[in-house]
């Protein structure tokens, strides 16, 4: 009589290989102590100094300082997570070839991909909680109305930068990696309407950050929790470069 066979275990389904991979990644970033410098005690940190210190003037239009920072710093918060993090995490999984290592498991190109917007995902609920409540703590005062459309907006400005993240990472050798996703966050957050409103910035630097991925999100948080009302051209800016730089990643990223 022949010994019955062992069953073998059931293979796991496509969304559970991905949700797998999504908590995988959101572990290796809240653990990495570099991650958490950028994605959140520095915006809690620019949170705080906004809205204690004056040495950085903002245009309030008559509401309190610290409503108009708040989704400013929640702003900077994405631009943190989905591109300068993911950017840097990922060009360097290119070049120790992880990226073409896992590619090839059953987990797939696809999932690998979508396990990476679950991470990003996870981390910004993080930052929405944190630098929320630091919000709220120091006064905030949302409008009601306007959180479900920040929400989306927050969707609309993380696609956005992870396929810019994905685009660069996907495309230019590590090390310059690196350096321009550092140098561009800081540029970006100075100097193109995320932290302070687009109408402050001189000259035709205003009409350049309009058409900004992040000038429009800035513009669109600031719209939603100050006016509970999306800016219709941010959300068509937003729609435009998510468009163009998903394409764009789509043909341009190189595993390996």
């Amino acid at each position: 009589m022949s010994e019955p066979s062992m069953a073998r275990p059931a293979a796991a389904t496509a969304w559970r290989r991905v949700l797998s991979q999504g908590a995988f990644e959101t572990r290796m970033i809240l653990r990495n102590g570099e991650q958490l410098l950028v994605t959140i005690f520095l915006p809690v940190l620019v949170l705080v100094g906004l809205a204690r210190s004056g040495v950085v003037e903002i245009a309030t239009d008559g509401a309190a300082r610290i409503d108009v920072v708040v989704p400013g710093v929640l702003a900077l918060a994405v631009l943190s997570t989905a591109f300068t993090s993911q950017a840097i995490a990922t060009s360097f999984d290119r070049r120790n070839g992880v990226l073409r290592l896992l590619a090839t498991t059953p987990l797939g190109r696809r999932g690998l991909l979508a396990g990476k917007f679950l991470a990003v995902a996870a981390v910004e609920v993080v930052q929405v909680v944190v630098i929320g409540g630091t919000g709220l703590a120091l006064g905030w005062h949302p409008v009601p109305r306007g959180v479900p459309l920040a929400l989306v907006a927050l969707v609309l400005g993380t696609a956005a930068f992870i396929s810019l993240a994905l685009l660069v990472a996907g495309t230019l050798r590590a090390e310059a990696v690196l350096a321009g996703a550092n140098l561009l966050l800081v540029l970006l957050a100075v100097g193109s309407g995320v932290v302070v409103p687009v109408s402050q910035l001189p000259g035709a630097l205003e009409h350049v950050a309009r058409l900004l991925p992040s000038g429009a999100l800035g513009e669109a948080l600031r719209g939603a929790l100050l006016h509970g009302a999306l800016p219709v051209w941010s959300i068509a800016v937003l729609l435009a470069w998510t468009a163009v730089l998903a394409w764009a990643a789509a043909r341009l990223f190189r595993w390996h």
